[in-house]
């Protein structure tokens, strides 16, 4: 009875954990996407020019940076929680994004430093790309090994709820820093308070981490003296079926998140016309309906299967972001607007709901946190991390709309991945209960 509780697969003890992990997961991804929030804010401040667009660009290009780090963060720490634990890698990912956030939270600025300014930026930015790499691949193994197996869909989906729980979080900070400050206070100073605030939670959640019950799953394979090593080498040389299934089943699916959620905010203010409050409040409750809709999406494919829900994505993102981007161009009624975005959102949740039970499902124990987050944190930074950037490049030359079938035909390939791929809901190599 010890060990059952002390691995958290009693029933409260694994709800605990469960709550524990989220929290973290959302205090990590606050830190990340508050430079997206307020990147219309700070952007002048290391990037200053006559033309809005080309200040954003070169933010959205360090935002990029940020990407590039993550497969390294993915490959070392996703062997670290192979090795030492699940719990050992959440509590390293979070020490990451703290020192990123109050790096950011003091930076100087282009005026003060030169460009020192924006050098700091892109370190900062590199810390929590690694944070970020090995956080995805910690926190869907963890999710996935502590849920039961009949409401794995469920539980796992709640890696997303706070992904967009972060999200949110760092909109719903923007709007209220702009209902206290001035656009000229938070232009000029302003956004440091959320750069400092997501540092000063990022050491709250590394208490709470410290004290998380580690997976049954990790428990049996490190017990094993003969369990093979977690390493790139092996991933790909023993699971290279697998890995490449990570890829493909995410470039679709990462591409359309990013494009949905963080580039829109900025093109509802950039090319809608909106004022920057009215594209904030819609994103927001957008995203708010969207979080709520995870967990529902996730108990759906726990009855009907995980690639009924894949599929779904593929085909509509496929279909109507063209049409979607399209509309929102001309749209000067935020209800409209919010009606539009809303589906883009209920598409894209075909995904984002699944997607790390999926890819959890695919690997044994012994090499699984490695095995989600490596192939992923490849794939989004070639295609999730890069969106932001390609759509404002494309728009700077004047072919916006080119992102529109960019994004259409990255979730036409994902959709090949997901007709061809088996149910992993049946055939799941997540063995414990």
């Amino acid at each position: 009875m010890a060990e059952e509780a002390s691995s958290g697969s009693t029933a409260p003890r694994r709800l605990r954990n469960i709550v524990g992990g989220s929290a973290g997961n959302l205090v990590e991804w606050f830190d990340w996407y508050v430079y997206a929030a307020f990147t219309i804010y700070f952007a002048r401040s290391f990037f200053p020019s006559a033309d809005p667009t080309a200040e954003l660009l070169q933010a959205a290009a360090v935002f990029a940076v940020g990407f590039l780090m993550r497969p390294i963060g993915a490959w070392v720490m996703g062997i670290y929680a192979d090795r030492k634990g699940r719990k050992a890698g959440l509590t390293l990912s979070v020490t990451l994004m703290c020192t990123g956030s109050l790096l950011i939270a003091v930076a100087p600025t282009h005026a003060q430093a030169g460009l020192w300014a924006p050098a700091i930026l892109v370190v900062a930015r590199m810390i929590q790309g690694l944070s970020l790499g090995g956080e995805y691949g910690s926190s869907a193994t963890y999710l996935s090994e502590m849920a039961g197996k009949k409401r794995r869909g469920f539980w796992s989906s709640f890696q997303y709820v706070t992904i967009i729980g972060g999200q949110l979080s760092a909109l719903a900070f923007l709007l209220l820093l702009q209902l206290i400050l001035s656009p000229a206070e938070l232009d000029a100073w302003g956004w440091r308070i959320a750069f400092a605030a997501g540092g000063l939670l990022a050491v709250v959640v590394f208490f709470i981490r410290r004290r998380l019950d580690e997976t049954l799953s990790f428990k049996n394979v490190a017990g094993r003296v003969d369990r093979p090593k977690s390493s790139g080498r092996n991933l790909f040389r023993d699971h290279p079926r697998e890995a490449l299934l990570v890829m493909a089943l995410t470039a679709g699916g990462t591409a359309s998140f990013y494009a949905y959620t963080i580039y829109l905010q900025k093109f509802l203010v950039n090319t809608s016309g909106f004022d920057r409050e009215t594209a904030s409040r819609i994103m927001t409750l957008g995203l708010a309906v969207m979080m709520v809709i995870q967990p529902l999406a996730g108990a759906l494919s726990d009855r009907v299967g995980r690639k009924p829900m894949m599929i779904f994505f593929g085909v509509c993102a496929t279909l109507f972001t063209y049409p979607l981007f399209t509309a929102l161009e001309t749209v000067r009624d935020p209800v409209i607007a919010f009606a539009l975005v809303m589906t883009s959102l209920v598409i894209v949740t075909g995904y984002t709901s699944i997607n790390a039970v999926v890819k959890a499902e695919l690997f044994p124990a012994h090499i699984r946190a490695l095995g989600v987050a490596l192939p992923f944190a490849l794939a989004n930074t070639m295609f999730g991390g890069t969106a932001e950037y390609v759509a404002l490049w494309l728009k700077s030359i004047g072919h916006e709309r080119w992102f529109y079938l960019y994004i259409s035909g990255l979730a036409a390939l994902s959709l090949v991945a997901y007709i061809t791929m088996r149910e992993t809901k049946t055939t799941s190599l997540i063995e414990e209960d």
